[in-house]
């Protein structure tokens, strides 16, 4: 069973605003409501692909119950811990002449709440996978993914990290199964100007010395370099295409490798089947579908 597993969960309402002003009343030209977070644009990609997977997190609130209400919909199992105090957040995305986000806080996780993530955690068998992305609310202790990775134990259990900074590196020693920083955050890692897919390289390695197993590494309209556990390289240049969406990109890369991985346990395919995710919803006003990313797989195969 692949488990993906967002911390801070929300409601994102998505609103289109012709040439906003401040201190006005101004009206929507469209809104949207989805249920937002890394882990659960993971999940839904892997849908997306086929492929089945249950979102585990912390909810809370009528909006907590939105955000399960979605995934329903959607046909996608989840296991979250109700949190009893507050509410999941909303984060408001606004379009207009420019981008505006205002992201809500979200609830008040207690020691008992996460005891029950705990649980969940451990009763997860060998041979499952555990995709854990996204922020930490201010009201988790800063170590929050190390301890969620030493949970396991010694169980033979695949775990994708996606984060950037410090947090990455701190679960580098619990032996990930797959990282996936962009070039910008190896870069602040080392340090560093990274601007070409060979200049990403040396670096990956870098991250597999102190304990990553696969380093997979996105470079915008550059492409996307991945370095294998068994020591191969692969290098692929971005896909054409308009770029109108950022947002979900790199979940929708994540979801792509464990799908590709998962279907042929081969590096190249998995690694090509990532990149057609991301590529499909940059290229889209929402996260990939079906027929974009097979469109863009056959492009790059």
């Amino acid at each position: 069973m692949i488990y993906t597993l967002t911390l801070n969960p929300s409601l994102d309402y998505v609103i289109g605003v012709d040439h906003f002003q401040s201190g006005i009343i101004n009206r929507t030209s469209y809104e949207h409501i989805y249920a937002g977070g890394k882990g659960i644009n993971v999940s839904t990609v892997l849908k997306t692909l086929g492929i089945d997977s249950t979102a585990l997190g912390f909810l809370a609130g009528r909006t907590g119950k939105m955000v399960e209400e979605i995934l329903k919909e959607k046909k996608i199992a989840s296991d979250f811990v109700h949190v009893k105090e507050g509410f999941t957040r909303i984060n408001v995305k606004m379009k207009s002449d420019t981008e505006t986000e205002i992201n809500g806080q979200g609830p008040d996780i207690s020691q008992e709440d996460i005891q029950a993530l705990k649980q969940k955690v451990e009763a997860m068998q060998e041979g499952d996978t555990l995709i854990i992305s996204g922020s930490i609310p201010k009201c988790l202790p800063a170590d929050m993914y190390e301890q969620i990775l030493a949970w396991k134990g010694d169980k033979k259990i695949d775990c994708v990290v996606d984060a950037e900074g410090s947090l990455l590196m701190k679960v580098l020693p619990y032996h990930p199964f797959l990282i996936k920083p962009n070039h910008h955050e190896l870069s602040a890692l080392f340090d560093v100007d990274l601007k070409t897919r060979e200049d990403v390289i040396p670096y990956a390695k870098k991250l597999q010395e102190k304990g990553a197993g696969n380093v997979l590494v996105s470079l915008a309209g550059e492409g996307a370099v991945l370095v294998a556990e068994n020591g191969q390289e692969f290098m692929q240049e971005a896909p054409k295409g308009k770029v109108v969406n950022s947002v979900g990109a790199g979940d929708s890369m994540v979801a792509g490798f464990i799908a590709g991985w998962e279907e042929k346990h081969d590096y190249q395919y998995a690694f090509q089947l990532g990149i057609a995710c991301g590529s499909a919803t940059a290229f889209s006003s929402d996260l990939a579908d079906r027929e974009k990313i097979e469109e863009i797989l056959k492009q790059i195969q």
